[in-house]
């Protein structure tokens, strides 16, 4: 369409360059475009929908009712995420099912087209309109919802001459952010496999000990966004729990669908540690008014999974982020005097369950004393590149079998199965967004009363004129005393889960007395424990120390402090900013081998005074600090030092299968934070909970101190 170039202009407190966001008239004069379409909702009748787009073409979206409204919001989503649309209504299908091998968001970003056998459609369909029905009045309302968003996509649909879209359809792209966004844990296979390799490399006594380190479950140094305390559920170390089985280094047996194309199944899905969070409340803020910056890391991606939009009908005045599956729902945004946001929590709401084998079949499992057939899923086939591979799978009482390994006690062959606690109810999620845009939400009780809704696992953010809150929501299983979340468990049906965490049990808190919360995916709350997909991610060293350094550099904090800051982080490298007074401090326990590590040394140490800045102010594509090509080019040499003369080089290489030495795009794990720990150990200086082994120099001052040098070298 045509819509001239809009140009940025200073925001009128002079903050910065921003767009505004304003709730908007239908008659202001920003908004042109017009555009009145009418139809017929299943259970509010004839409904209609005016729709302006302003210069940037976001759609704001005006009725007399808020039915119109939801019809309105769907015609807009169906225009502008057509492409988003046409990829994920059947890819998403895919995250419903968990289907082994097939990530729903590697299916939509690739551009596969997987096409569900109508077996599994009945199946994903059935089982999430049950669950929304289970609601009460506002699951009912959610139906109707949809319904009324649907007629309004399906005008759009009918007018480009495309297949019209269903509730399964909305099921599915939910989905699709369910799997990337809001999950955690399943990763008890990967575990098990890096503890099996520590033991084979180490011994029994000492793998196990080096397991238990790299874990960190519960790290008592780990960032916290409050210091209330989630005692729910306790950390089980390796070796220890009850129920855990270990399976045989090098074992596993993908049975994951190798997709058209690639040469093996696709690994275990890799969910994004996206988006962070700065609140200042009113006490902490130079003007006494509240200070909100999100930063919903969602990503530019084509086909875009997000867009704006504007939503105002009687009860409804929002303005957002949202997205093709929320039906005339915002996902994140702004009321008249309120905002919200999310992070993701990756909270371990998935397990592994090790089947017993019986009957001489790899498909017969013991359940409760019994032998039983495990269930075989044709669920369609999936197509590119001229290329089509049949997707089926095995499932059992727990869900689909994403391998088979040894069994490291028995040496007998199990099928591992992975149960996850929102399967089946996926789509609950947006009774949470729906109170939001209705207006339902008075309070920050009221907000976490909303978020205790959802079955996905995010930490949700709220801050009004007057107060601020957290709360980290999720199905969080309730497992039994002594069952670990980390590692397979006996799937025979002793070490079932007991049922749910209560939800007044989750990480929250309202108003905290500190004035802020910050979050960038750290831990919600002492004592919540780190997800076993976020192997090792949660030490001292979290990349939300970055915002807290820079935030601590005021006592009254202006809109100005809170954008540098989270600025600073952006473009900070957690290495230098927090890793290197400790790395400095064992280099000088030794000598530099040349005048030229000396050199360099120097020049990170001035790259730390300076603060690190990974930046390129002068626009040659090259960050402009030569202390950052010096951390770039040494830190392999660095972390392999720190860790692999005590791991081996063969447990190193595992390690780097759960926690890379660093990841650079997010800065969100590395080994650094391992090796903080243990250099600080060695140094004498105060340290919560230590490791059990000593890893840089195996202990010894001397050696490490030679051996860092070396790697500088």
């Amino acid at each position: 369409r045509d819509i001239s170039p809009a140009v940025l202009e200073p925001s009128a407190d002079g903050s910065g360059y921003y767009k505004s966001e304003a709730l908007v008239a239908q008659d202001d004069p920003s908004l042109f475009l017009s555009q009145t379409i009418s139809g017929v909702s299943p259970s509010a009748g004839p409904v209609s929908a005016t729709i302006k787009r302003d210069a940037y073409g976001v759609p704001h979206v005006f009725s007399d009712t808020d039915a119109g409204v939801i019809f309105g919001a769907g015609y807009a989503e169906a225009v502008d995420q057509s492409l988003l649309i046409g990829f994920a209504r059947s890819n998403g299908v895919a995250a419903l099912l968990d289907l082994p091998g097939a990530p729903a968001i590697k299916l939509v970003l690739e551009t596969y087209d997987y096409k569900p056998s109508a077996a599994v459609l009945k199946e994903v369909t059935d089982q999430q309109t049950a669950a929304i029905q289970a609601q009460g009045a506002d699951g009912k309302q959610l139906l109707d919802d949809i319904d009324t968003y649907l007629a309004g996509m399906n005008v759009r649909q009918q007018e480009t001459a495309s297949a019209p879209l269903t509730r399964t359809d909305i099921y599915a792209m939910n989905a699709i952010k369910a799997q990337f966004l809001g999950e955690g844990g399943g990763q008890e296979v990967e575990n098990a496999l890096l503890l099996a390799t520590l033991r084979k490399q180490l011994g029994a006594a000492a793998g196990t000990k080096a397991y238990n380190d790299l874990r960190a479950a519960n790290d008592p140094e780990a960032a916290v966004t409050t210091e209330n305390a989630y005692t729910a559920s306790k950390a089980v170390a390796g070796g220890k729990g009850r129920g855990e089985v270990d399976l045989v280094a090098g074992s596993f047996k993908s049975t994951g669908i190798v997709l058209p194309g690639a040469k093996a199944a696709a690994a275990t899905t890799e969910r994004q540690k996206a988006s962070n969070i700065l609140i200042v409340s009113g006490n902490r803020s130079a003007t006494g008014a509240p200070l909100f910056v999100g930063g919903p890391q969602i990503g530019f991606n084509y086909p875009g999974l997000t867009m704006e939009m504007q939503l105002k009908g009687p009860s409804i005045n929002v303005r957002g982020a949202t997205s093709a599956p929320y039906p005339g729902y915002m996902l994140i945004g702004r009321g008249q005097d309120f905002a919200w946001t999310l992070t993701s929590a990756g909270a371990d709401i998935i397990d592994t369950y090790a089947e017993t084998l019986c009957g001489g079949s790899k498909t017969k499992y013991l359940y409760k004393g019994k032998c039983k057939a495990m269930q075989k899923v044709d669920a369609g086939t999936i197509a590119k590149g001229g290329k089509t591979v049949k997707a089926v799978f095995w499932r059992t009482v727990h869900g689909p079998v994403r391998g088979y390994a040894k069994n490291a006690k028995t040496g007998k062959v199990v099928a591992l199965a992975t149960k996850r606690s929102s399967r089946g109810r996926e789509t609950t999620d947006l009774l949470f967004n729906q109170r939001l845009t209705y207006g339902r939400v008075k309070s920050a009780a009221d907000y976490v009363e909303a978020a205790k809704q959802t079955p996905q696992t995010f930490n949700s953010f709220y801050a009004s004129a007057t107060e601020s809150a957290l709360y980290t929501a999720g199905a969080l299983p309730k497992r039994k005393a002594g069952v670990s979340g980390d590692l397979p468990v006996d799937g025979r049906g002793g070490f079932e889960w007991a049922g749910e965490i209560a939800k007044n049990r989750h990480p929250q808190v309202i108003n905290p007395s500190t004035g802020l919360i910050i979050n960038w995916n750290n831990k919600p709350a002492r004592n919540f424990l780190a997800g076993d997909d976020r192997f090792g991610a949660e030490g001292g060293l979290q990349r939300v120390r970055m915002l807290e350094q820079e935030v601590a550099r005021h006592d009254k904090l202006t809109l100005a402090d809170v954008l540098s800051a989270e600025n600073a982080a952006a473009s900070q490298d957690v290495r230098i900013t927090t890793f290197w007074p400790t790395l400095k401090a064992m280099l000088d326990r030794g000598k530099a081998p040349s005048a030229r590590a000396t050199q360099m040394v120097a020049l990170l140490d001035a790259w730390a005074a300076a603060g690190g800045s990974l930046r390129d102010t002068d626009g040659d594509r090259k960050t402009d600090d030569p202390g950052a090509a010096i951390m770039s080019a040494a830190w392999d040499g660095i972390a392999t030092a720190g860790l692999c003369p005590r791991l081996t080089t063969a447990g190193c290489k595992a390690l780097e299968t759960r926690l890379s030495k660093f990841e650079p795009g997010g800065q969100y794990g590395g080994w650094h934070q391992y090796m903080d720990k243990d250099l600080r150990t060695l140094l004498g200086k105060p340290v919560r909970g230590k490791y059990g082994l000593r890893y840089c120099g195996k202990g010894s001052v001397t050696a490490c101190s030679a051996s860092l040098w070396k790697a500088l070298g």
